[in-house]
């Protein structure tokens, strides 16, 4: 939804502690009973702690420029938030290396590549535009998350991390942008942060993914059929469509803003219902 108009009052993100018995046994196929979906959603998660980092770093760097009080509180409350969520999911990995993956290796060179290299030699400018675009991506997942019920099946514990997750990404989706546009508001850099998080996101999720579809391929190849027939037939029910593309199209609009989703309902909604508001 891109009709809405931003709101007169921009609220500080409030960071929280579900606390989420992570440490107890998880189901090996936790979405559902379906392995393609808990591999899918288990590689981009993989990602998460080391990209969550990163985004601080990256706002971080300019927290110094920022004049208005109002975003430097943002910008606090943003980096709490994250911090919390890369926590949880640094616990997320240890339960896959508990159910028998080997993902220590995968992630050294995950991190190695992306914040050892590709971070190193990218501006900070073109960092921060990085991060603004993968949290519109995390917005867009977040709205199929909570609006589409798409993990009502999922196990209760994966499915309150994933879901505390999603509301707290939609109330501070727009602070990295907010700050890019204070700090560097050149639509060419945006774009260039567009295309990095694009390549990364993509291609880091696919690697992941596939590597534990690999591990596990004793169960997955012998009903991948069935795993695939049963993850359309919820995107049918669902009336799940594209996520990344309509996003994609949104964000090269010369003015885009993330408030522009009109998402803040549906966190509020779920926050309150889980009593974490």
């Amino acid at each position: 939804m891109l009709e809405a108009a931003l709101p007169v009052e921009k609220s500080v993100p409030k960071p929280r502690s579900p606390e989420l018995p992570l440490t107890g046994p998880i189901p090996r196929h936790w979405f559902a009973g379906n392995a393609l979906a808990t591999h899918l959603v288990n590689g981009v998660s993989m990602l998460f702690p080391a990209g969550e980092r990163f985004f601080v770093r990256s706002v971080n760097h300019y927290l110094g420029q920022l004049p208005d009080p109002l975003l430097r509180a943002q910008v606090k409350g943003f980096f709490a938030q994250e911090g919390r969520h890369a926590k949880e999911h640094d616990r997320w990995n240890e339960i896959l290396v508990a159910q028998g993956f080997s993902v220590d290796h995968f992630l050294a060179g995950y991190e190695r590549l992306a914040y050892g290299v590709i971070e190193r030699v990218s501006s900070p400018a073109l960092r921060l535009a990085t991060t603004a675009a993968c949290e519109h991506f995390t917005a867009l997942l977040a709205e199929k998350a909570l609006r589409n019920r798409i993990l009502e099946h999922a196990d209760p514990t994966m499915r309150a991390l994933l879901l505390w997750h999603a509301a707290e990404e939609i109330e501070h989706r727009a602070v990295a942008f907010d700050v890019l546009a204070q700090v560097a508001p050149s639509y060419p850099l945006r774009i260039a942060g567009l295309a990095m998080a694009t390549a990364c996101l993509g291609t880091f999720w696919l690697f992941a993914t596939t590597m534990l579809l690999w591990q596990d391929r004793k169960t997955v190849w012998p009903k991948l059929r069935l795993h695939l027939g049963q993850i359309r037939a919820v995107r049918k029910e669902r009336n799940l469509k594209g996520v990344f593309l309509p996003g994609i199209l949104a964000y090269l609009r010369r003015d885009f803003h993330p408030l522009q989703l009109d998402l803040d309902q549906l966190a509020a909604d779920y926050l309150l219902d889980a009593k974490l508001a």
